[in-house]
C-alpha cells in the first residue's frame, strides 16, 4: 500500500509538472539575440518564507540571494566580499566595523542606511520574531550605526565565523503591514513581483541597482516537485536550469547530453539522520548506536544515489579541509553487530518477535519527505533491515511543509533530512547539536560538546578552532545524535542559453545578475 500510495504521488507530481510546463510555454518566455531575457529554473520545493531572517529551504535561500543584499556576498569560494558594506576593519577581537556604500536602494526607492541593518539585526535576535538561525548571530552584543555610513557590531565574546553569516539579507526597518514573509522588499539586483503558491515564484530586474541592471529580465522559479520531471523538462527545453537534489539516473543521462552544461562540485551539504533523544527508546546512545550499524550507508550511497554523493564519516565534511579529519568515523554498517549490541543491552525477542527490554518494545517511525524519491528508498531500505532484526519501525513520507514542521517541534522519531550551505563546521553543529540550540530538534545534552562547540566559535585561531570541533564531532560519532548518510555532491545543469552562467555549490545564483 505505502508504495502503491508513493506512486500516486508520483505520477500526479509529473502531471503537475507537465501543467507547469504549458504554462512557461503560455507566457511566451524566449531568449533575445544578444542572450535570454527570461531564465527558468526548477526547483524541488515550494517557499515556506520571503524574509531572510525566517527562511527554512534551499528555494528562498537562492531567491533571497537575489531579491535582498547582505553586507557581504561569499563568493563561490566562500570568500567575504563587499556588497552592502564596502570595507570592513576590526578594532579588536570583539569589535567590527563596516563602512556602507551610499548608493543603494531598496526595490521601493528608499535608501538603504545604517538603520536597516541595525534593525534586521536586532529582530533577529528577538527571541519574538523565532528566526531559525538566531544561534548563529546570538554572540553579537549590540549592532549600532556610527556616523552617516558606519555600522559597529560589538560581541559578547570573540566570535571566529561572523563575517561568513554576514551574507544575511538585510530588510527595511519600517514596513508598516507589509508582510516580507509573502511580499519580500530588498535592494538586490532582482525584485519580487509574484508567487503562485505551489508553483512558481517570478522576480524581475531591478533597474536601479547599484552594481547596474541584470541583463536579465526575470527569473521565474519553477516548483517541480518530482526530480524526473524536472529533468524531463529541462530536456523538453521547457526549463533552462536545474540543480540539486537530482535523481542518479537523471544526472547520468543529462552529463552525456551535449544539449547542457554540466556542473559538478563537492558539496558543502549532509544528509543525514536526525535522533529525537527524547524518543522513550531512542534516547538511549546503544539504541541510537545500533540503529546506525543497520543503516546500509554503501549501499545507499552508491546505489539509491548513484555515487552522487560521498558516504560521510563524521558531521565534519571534507570540502572546509582545514577541520576535517578522516580519522573521526561513526559506526560501519554491521548487522551482527548490532544484533549483538542489542541483545548485549537487555533487548530480547518478545512473542510477535519484536524487540522488547522491561515491557517496551523497540519501536519508533522511520520520516522523510515526499518530494525527494532518494531519501524515500533510503528510508523503504532501512525499514526493512531494521525490521529484519526485529525492530518494529515504521515509515512515514509527508510533503515538506508537513514534514519539516513536525521536525521543528521535535514531533518525530527518526528523521532524514539535510543541512546545506555549510560555510563552516559552526554552521553544521553550534545550533544543532549544544544544549540550547535553535535548532537542535532533537534536543541531544552533552556539556563537553556545548563547551567544545563554544571554544570553536570563539577562538580565532584555525588550528584551535579545528581541534575543538574534533573533539566534539568525535563525541558525536559516538553517541549519535546525529547519523551523517553522506557528503552531498551539487549538481546543475543549464542548457546553451545560459553558456556564462557560473554556479557555487550552495546552488546561489547570482552569476545571473551580471549586467
Amino acid at each position: 500500500m505505502k508504495g502503491e500510495r508513493v506512486g500516486r504521488w508520483l505520477a500526479a507530481a509529473r502531471v503537475l509538472a507537465l501543467v507547469a510546463v504549458v504554462l512557461i510555454v503560455a507566457s511566451g518566455l524566449a531568449a533575445g539575440a544578444e542572450g535570454p531575457r527570461a531564465v527558468r529554473i526548477g526547483t524541488d520545493v515550494d517557499a515556506q518564507s520571503l524574509d531572510p531572517r525566517l527562511q527554512r529551504d534551499t528555494t528562498a535561500y537562492r531567491l533571497n540571494n537575489l531579491i535582498y543584499d547582505g553586507l557581504i556576498q561569499l563568493d563561490e569560494n566562500l570568500t567575504p566580499r563587499p556588497d552592502l558594506a564596502l570595507s570592513w576593519r576590526q578594532p579588536d577581537e570583539k569589535t567590527w566595523v563596516f563602512t556602507m556604500r551610499r548608493d543603494a536602494r531598496f526595490h521601493d526607492g528608499r535608501p538603504v542606511t545604517p538603520d536597516d541593518v541595525v534593525f534586521t539585526f536586532k529582530t533577529i535576535l528577538d527571541p519574538a520574531l523565532n528566526a531559525r538561525f538566531r544561534s548563529l548571530y546570538e554572540p553579537i552584543e549590540t549592532v549600532e550605526a556610527v556616523g552617516g555610513d558606519q555600522i559597529r557590531f560589538t560581541l559578547k565574546t570573540p566570535y571566529a565565523p561572523l563575517l561568513n553569516y554576514l551574507d544575511l539579507g538585510i530588510v527595511p526597518k519600517d514596513v508598516g503591514a507589509r508582510d516580507l514573509n509573502a511580499n519580500p522588499l530588498g535592494s538586490g539586483p532582482f525584485r519580487f513581483s509574484r508567487w503562485e503558491r505551489g508553483g512558481r515564484i517570478v522576480l524581475t530586474a531591478n533597474d536601479g541597482y547599484f552594481a547596474g541592471r541584470p541583463a536579465i529580465d526575470e527569473i521565474d522559479m519553477i516548483v517541480v516537485p518530482d526530480n524526473t520531471a524536472r529533468a524531463q523538462a529541462l530536456e523538453a527545453g521547457d526549463l533552462d536550469l536545474i540543480m540539486s537534489p537530482l535523481s542518479p539516473q537523471d544526472v547520468s543521462r543529462l552529463a552525456a547530453d551535449r544539449r547542457f552544461r554540466h556542473v559538478h562540485l563537492p558539496g558543502i551539504s549532509i544528509t543525514y539522520f536526525n535522533f529525537n533523544c527524547r524518543h522513550p527508546v531512542l534516547s538511549d546512545p546503544t539504541v541510537r548506536r545500533a540503529v546506525a550499524m543497520l543503516i546500509d550507508q554503501n549501499t545507499i550511497v552508491q546505489q539509491i544515489y548513484g555515487g552522487i554523493d560521498v558516504p560521510a564519516t563524521s558531521l565534519l565534511i571534507p570540502s572546509l579541509r582545514w577541520s576535517y579529519t578522516p580519522e573521526i568515523r561513526q559506526p560501519a554498517y554491521d548487522v551482527d553487530g548490532a544484533r549483538g549490541l542489542l541483545a548485549e543491552a537487555g533487548w530480547k525477542p518478545g512473542a510477535d518477535g519484536v524487540l522488547a527490554k522491561n515491557g517496551q518494545r523497540l519501536s519508533f517511525t522511520l520520516a522523510t519527505h515526499a518530494e525527494d524519491s532518494n531519501r524515500i528508498q533510503t528510508i523503504e531500505l532501512s525499514q526493512n533491515t531494521l525490521n529484519q532484526v526485529g525492530i518494529d519501525a515504521k515509515a512515514s513520507v509527508t510533503d515538506w511543509p508537513a514534514f519539516i514542521g513536525s521536525v521543528q517541534t521535535g514531533n518525530y522519531d527518526l528523521a532524514l533530512l539535510g543541512w546545506t550551505i555549510l560555510v563552516d563546521p559552526d554552521r553544521a553543529m553550534y545550533g544543532q547539536l549544544t544544549s540550547s540550540g535553535s535548532l537542535n530538534f532533537g534536543r541531544y545534552a552533552n556539556p563537553q560538546v556545548d563547551a567544545l562547540l563554544a571554544r570553536g566559535r570563539a577562538v580565532g585561531d584555525l588550528a584551535a578552532r579545528a581541534e575543538a570541533y574534533q573533539a566534539a564531532a568525535r563525541i558525536i560519532a559516538e553517541e549519535l545524535p546525529y547519523y551523517v548518510l553522506s557528503y552531498a555532491g551539487f549538481d546543475a545543469f543549464a542548457t546553451s542559453r545560459l553558456s556564462g552562467f557560473a554556479a557555487d555549490a550552495r546552488g546561489f545564483l547570482r552569476g545571473l545578475a551580471a549586467p
